[in-house]
């Protein structure tokens, strides 16, 4: 089932309003061009959307407004959690590594998790753009969208941050480390 469907309560509602505006307040320099009555007027317009964001906030990714097009009026959330968001680690990558993984099979994986919460997973250029940002996955990693041709051969991509420096790895979509999770993203 979609959680991101179910009508937030009046109060967890105003929590994530709270704890976003908070977030948006002390980060202004990743949106000094946008006022928070607009996003906050966008928000409420968008109940599925306002429950993806609950979602990326109580598995602990930290979400906050990163870019802003103008044009279309949109407004793109990523996780900004300092490390890959503790709800959302120790999962492979797709239901179809889930489902070829025997033994200690992890809970879940990275995109049913995603899909059922109602947001995408970064691509690479989206992790990019995020690391622009600050300093992520010091200590953790990331899955991130994978191609098909990559999936085709069983393996999945992800990512961190180490020396200062971006990596993309690649290993068995089944794989899981209790330090790998996936980021994600939010277009309202």
């Amino acid at each position: 089932m979609n959680k991101a469907k179910k009508k937030l309560s009046a109060e967890k509602q105003n929590r994530l309003l709270a704890i976003l505006k908070a977030r948006f307040d002390n980060n202004m320099l990743l949106h000094s061009e946008i006022k928070w009555e607009d996003l906050e007027i966008k928000l409420l317009d968008n109940n599925e959307k306002l429950n993806s964001l609950y979602e990326m906030e109580v598995t602990r990714g930290e979400p906050d407004v990163v870019l802003y097009n103008k044009e279309r009026q949109e407004y793109t959330f990523f996780d900004c959690s300092e490390q890959s968001p503790k709800g959302r680690r120790g999962v492979c990558y797709d239901s179809e590594a889930l489902d070829k993984r025997k033994e200690n099979k992890p809970s879940n994986s990275a995109i049913n998790m995603a899909l059922e919460m109602g947001f995408d997973i970064l691509s690479e250029e989206q992790y990019r753009q995020l690391q622009e940002f600050g300093d992520f996955d010091t200590q953790t990693s990331s899955w991130i969208k994978t191609s098909e041709k990559v999936r085709k051969f069983g393996g999945a991509i992800f990512c961190d941050r180490r020396y200062d420096t971006i990596f993309v790895y690649h290993n068995g979509a089944e794989s899981y480390y209790s330090s790998r999770g996936f980021r994600s993203s939010i277009t309202i």
